[in-house]
């Protein structure tokens, strides 16, 4: 009997042994990798989920594919100079972020403006002023930009955040964005993006078909949502505009003075402005929706929130907020007049002037019958909150 008790007993602690030791084995953690991110990228590269840091102006070169694992963050020091992540015509960038663990680029001081953000360059067409069909990028990298292929590919940035962008670059005339899109095609995938406190706008298309989906604009200091050059994106749904402290336009829209014949569609819209919210010094610009220069488009289910008047201060003028403001001529002519804008299903509160009005007051805004209308239903965007979407432990999706 004692020998039969022995067996069962070794064999027992055998058992034991040998799950503790397999247990052992799958808790093992892989610690997040670390590295240096500078100078133009040559070959395909990609970066295990890790603590990263990127220094200088790093460009992804064309045929080139850079991948971030999910949950990576990629910091920046402004004091290091210029930075900004760009990717040239004919790269791609992958960002596979998912809801829990996201793809951060941030900034080590945490002010907005301290870096260039993500600029990416595609080779669909863009119509820039005067009719042409290329132009040069005002981001300080002076790159030429507008292409022949619709469908061009630059990779696919998903649930991906930048924080802190707007920084000038070189001798740029005119401050970066959180993300900035020149003529990026529809083959590139943008989704559940979010730029959070940059100096500038921010999201920013320079002609393209790339399509947005699941943004969030957060405590941006000029525009929420902003593109000219012709961009015609028309698959964009579920955009969330939160402008607080300082903020100009929700959406700025224009078309670079070209009449166009195609224009953007844009489904499921919230822009929200936070009381005590005040325009960019000498800008006044305290609308919801803005078009200029031709900009058109058709927007639906809206939610519309404090865009009230705006008084600076030591002054008598009082600059009036509105749900859409028509700011030249020419687009009420030939965008409003002749059905090109419409605005369907808002929802508006805290918001001065509840129907379009002129930017100047040598016109009248009328829209046609039907395409400028009002609803006490409309929901905008629908956003689930996660990690992707929270800063700081706010959750930006409210």
């Amino acid at each position: 009997m004692k020998t039969k008790f022995f067996a069962l007993a070794l064999a027992t602690s055998l058992f034991l042994n040998s799950c503790s030791s397999s247990d052992d084995d799958n808790n093992t953690v892989t610690p997040p990798a670390t590295g240096e991110i500078t100078g133009t990228i040559t070959a395909n590269k990609t970066f295990a989920y890790g603590n990263y840091t990127l220094k200088g102006i790093v460009k992804i070169n064309d045929g080139v594919t850079v991948t971030f694992d999910a949950g990576s963050t990629i910091t920046i020091d402004k004091a290091t100079g210029d930075n900004a992540l760009v990717v040239l015509k004919g790269g791609k960038l992958i960002t596979n972020g998912t809801a829990d663990k996201p793809v951060v680029f941030t900034e080590k001081s945490k002010v907005p403006g301290s870096w260039g953000g993500i600029i990416v360059y595609g080779n669909a067409p863009a119509l820039i002023a005067g009719g042409l069909t290329t132009g040069t990028s005002e981001d300080g990298n002076k790159i030429t930009y507008g292409g022949t292929n619709p469908t061009d590919n630059s990779g696919s940035l998903v649930y991906t955040r930048v924080e802190y962008a707007g920084s000038k670059l070189a001798d740029g005339n005119k401050e970066n964005n959180g993300f900035t899109f020149y003529s990026v095609g529809s083959g590139t995938k943008l989704d559940h993006l979010v730029s959070y406190k940059g100096a500038d706008d921010g999201y920013e298309f320079f002609g393209g078909t790339v399509s947005l989906t699941n943004a969030i604009s957060y405590g941006n200091t000029d525009d929420s949502f902003d593109w000219q050059d012709g961009w015609q994106g028309t698959a964009n749904t579920n955009w969330y505009a939160y402008q607080t402290g300082k903020g100009n336009y929700g959406m700025e829209i224009e078309a670079s003075a070209n009449d166009n014949a195609f224009g953007p569609k844009v489904s499921n819209i919230t822009l929200k402005r936070a009381t005590g919210t005040i325009p960019e010094l000498s800008d006044n610009q305290v609308d919801a929706f803005q078009f200029k220069r031709e900009g058109n488009g058709e927007y639906s289910n809206i939610v519309i929130d404090g865009y009230g008047n705006f008084t600076p201060p030591n002054s008598t003028t009082t600059y009036h907020g509105s749900v859409v403001s028509i700011l030249d001529a020419a687009t009420n002519t030939h965008q409003v007049n002749t059905g090109k804008i419409k605005i369907l299903n808002v929802k508006i509160s805290n918001t001065t002037n509840v129907t379009p009005i002129a930017g100047i007051p040598d016109f009248t805004v009328t829209f046609p019958a039907g395409n400028f209308t009002t609803s006490a239903t409309a929901t905008g965007a629908s956003l689930t909150a996660g990690a992707w979407a929270t800063v700081d432990g706010v959750d930006l999706t409210k």
